[in-house]
């Protein structure tokens, strides 16, 4: 069966439709998601380096006085529907959507023009460190990151910080789970507790794994994803610099978390709206030639229409204006609805009992069920954004 290949983004540019024609050739003749997944960094650093050097891509959203090229969410949008469609490991996700955004909102302008540039090039990858093993909840997305819980609440669990005793810089000591490429990352980003029970607050801090010494341990985990790294950081006294300023309002930090987190759910969307098409895909070429009638064709005309609402979605997010798009996590829970059903449909016997299911149908189902726990559920997401835009309206405050 055949359906045609889902319409563009509505104005996109000429560069732009150049950007997704040149890596999705790119990603078809390198990217083999199960090989790349194997390699010791969790992706391939040859093709990284093509992403990031030929085609530019670590340096789309970041501001041009440091190396970059000033783009913006939606260039960088077409990247991960790109990657996600072919399941491609890489550095885009933890390093351009998570880490270098808030170096940008939070570093100190010697930070940003140290660190920015070798992200840019793609020198540096990073990884954002965040514990209670609650990505979203730290990110604003699924529930209010001002209170605390998810880092420990300044008693026991997360990481805590304390000055170091020769005033250089602060001492970390805790553990953070299910960071994405902190095994291989160059740089971490930590979020830490600080200032004791009474003035508990959450900061982050910067740690580069080649100078950390012994108190660094970094493990690489399994999961449900195997095209998607995951690492447990643990931190004994590792030295650590403050990002940026210490905050006369310690909110600052939890706003510059959900703003970025709001703008990492577009990408995320996109990436999950991606690698959906990707699934279909499989299902569509599993599924045989179209008769009319037939129960499967209507169910994976109804898909494609998912998938499309859900790009369309993810697309009128990522242009809108103004930092933390507020669409992100609705277009990230429709994304990761679709992605659930695609995979579902790929690894459906459409040739009748014992047929084995669409190639890497395994990968996608995988994929859809990492990102819901790292990121949603999806009915989480909704609620959170409907409190947020008051479409709850009393019922919300």
């Amino acid at each position: 069966m055949e359906i045609a290949d889902g319409a563009e983004p509505a104005a996109l540019t000429e560069e732009q439709r150049e950007i997704r024609r040149t890596l999705r050739k790119l990603l078809a003749r390198h990217a083999g998601p199960p090989d790349a997944a194997t390699a010791p960094e969790g992706y391939d650093p040859a093709l990284w380096a093509r992403m990031s050097g030929e085609l530019g891509l670590a340096a789309l959203a970041l501001p041009e006085e440091y190396g970059g090229t000033g783009r913006g969410t939606p260039e960088l949008a077409l990247a991960c529907e790109e990657t996600g469609r072919a399941l491609a490991p890489s550095p885009l996700l933890a390093t351009s959507a998570l880490a270098a955004p808030l170096i940008a909102a939070l570093g100190t302008p010697a930070q940003r023009a140290a660190l920015l540039p070798r992200i840019a090039d793609g020198g540096l990858t990073c990884a954002l460190a965040l514990p209670g093993g609650s990505l979203a909840h730290a990110l604003g997305l699924t529930g209010d990151n001002t209170t605390g819980a998810w880092s420990g609440d300044g008693r026991a669990g997360g990481v805590q910080a304390r000055p170091a005793p020769d005033g250089d810089g602060w001492l970390l000591y805790g553990e953070a789970e299910q960071v994405l490429d902190g095994h291989s990352a160059g740089l971490l980003l930590v979020a830490a507790h600080t200032g004791g029970f009474a003035r508990s607050r959450t900061l982050l801090h910067l740690v580069t794994p080649g100078e950390a010494g012994p108190g660094l341990v970094r493990v690489r985990r399994a999961g449900l994803d195997p095209t998607r790294s995951q690492a447990g950081v643990q931190l004994r006294d590792v030295r650590a610099e403050l990002l940026g300023e210490d905050p006369a309002d310690p909110a600052d930090v939890t706003r510059a978390l959900a703003a970025a987190g709001r703008t990492a759910a577009v990408l995320l969307a996109a990436e999950a709206a991606g690698a959906a098409r990707g699934a279909l895909d499989r299902a569509l070429g599993h599924a045989g030639p179209a008769r009319p009638g037939r129960p499967a064709d209507h169910r994976l005309a109804d898909l494609y229409a998912q998938v499309e609402a859900a790009r369309s979605l993810t697309y009128r997010a990522a242009r809108e204006p103004g930092p933390g798009p507020e669409c992100g996590p609705l277009a990230l829970a429709q994304a990761l609805d679709a992605l659930r059903a695609a995979a579902g449909e790929a690894a459906r016997p459409h040739g009748g009992p014992g047929a084995p299911p669409a190639r890497d149908a395994h990968l996608y189902a995988g994929r859809a069920a990492a990102d819901e726990l790292l990121f949603g559920p999806a009915g989480r997401l909704r609620d959170r954004a409907a409190q947020r835009t008051g479409l709850l309206g009393e019922a919300a405050a």
